[in-house]
């Protein structure tokens, strides 16, 4: 079993693809976009797999893929399947923005994929444009039916923003009374890409249970299973269920049980560090598996207590201010 040196489990990755997306939202990215990744810069299929190999092996249980949208690089599928393939890992999931993902739903089903993160911050085609600067609001739709349909879990991540879409709180709340879908409210965090200063947080978490509560006042609050970063509700009577993920706050950090890996090869034990370790380059230098897991080891048991501590330990000018999409959403 994996642990760090405060005694939490490591036994979830989070390894994102590219840091490419179709999409524009605001709060992850300017909308000309990012200075992105050339093929060379990006860790290649074989080394996300030799990697995961080698972590699986560690004690990693579970692989959820990201980006940057993991559909926008060519021939993902091969490696979702490979991995699926890998022994001793029990389970497989990514997070998509759904604008590509439709037509790959069966095979998602069909090589065990039990669970998706589809990010919908609105249920407005309008606002959808607004926030995301691309009209694909449909196609997120056919995205979400069609995993229904194949009765694979959908987790909705809808990131509430100050005078964007906090309308949008309450229609999500509704979307679970007749889908079996779970509703994620996350707080908006500083990882915007356009160098700007954070100024603060207008909607945190205690200020989205409390807009949920004045319409549904009989909400009831759920088990939070081991390892969750949501607070979990659901409205009696609705067959979906509703979370909040105090991402910015960082309510969660004393049982984080997971790891990071961007598309560049850059390991992050915390989400608010700036790197850890590049996988990449000492794979392309030759390491052997051994050393590489040692130095894997080295990483686990320095690892920051929390989000704040990681953050203060970032190298001096190097705030909270790249993209989401360049350290896996």
């Amino acid at each position: 079993m994996l642990t760090d040196n405060h005694g939490r489990k490591i036994n979830y990755l989070r390894l994102a693809v590219t840091d490419r997306c179709n999409l524009r939202c605001f709060y992850c990215m300017p909308e000309e976009g990012l200075n992105w990744l050339s093929r060379k810069q990006l860790m290649t299929y074989e080394e996300m797999q030799q990697t995961c190999a080698l972590l699986v092996e560690m004690g990693i249980e579970k692989i959820r893929i990201t980006g940057g949208e993991p559909f926008v690089r060519k021939d993902i599928m091969k490696l979702l399947t490979a991995l699926s393939e890998l022994p001793g890992l029990k389970e497989l999931t990514l997070t998509t923005n759904g604008v590509l993902t439709a037509p790959h739903v069966a095979q998602l089903k069909k090589i065990g994929v039990k669970s998706v993160n589809l990010s919908l911050d609105t249920l407005d085609a309008g606002r959808f444009f607004s926030i995301t600067k691309r009209d694909e609001f449909s196609n997120v739709m056919d995205t979400l039916n069609g995993l229904l349909e194949h009765d694979i879990e959908v987790k909705i991540n809808a990131v509430v923003m100050d005078g964007k879409n906090t309308q949008d709180i309450i229609p999500l709340v509704e979307l679970t009374k007749d889908l079996p879908v779970s509703v994620r409210f996350i707080e908006e965090m500083p990882f915007n890409g356009d160098g700007h200063v954070y100024t603060g947080l207008k909607w945190d978490y205690v200020r989205i249970l409390d807009e949920i509560k004045n319409t549904y006042t009989d909400l009831k609050k759920l088990d939070d299973p081991q390892y969750s970063t949501s607070y979990n509700y659901q409205v009696p009577g609705h067959k979906g269920s509703i979370g909040i993920i105090a991402a910015y706050s960082r309510t969660f950090c004393g049982s984080c049980n997971r790891i990071r890996i961007t598309p560049e090869g850059e390991l992050k034990t915390c989400l608010y560090d700036n790197g850890v370790m590049n996988i990449k380059d000492q794979l392309r230098l030759g390491v052997t598996e051994s050393d590489l897991k040692m130095m894997l080891l080295k990483t686990f048991n320095s690892r920051a207590k929390d989000g704040w501590e990681a953050e203060h330990l970032r190298a001096a000018n190097q705030g909270v201010h790249e993209s989401m999409a360049t350290i896996g959403g």
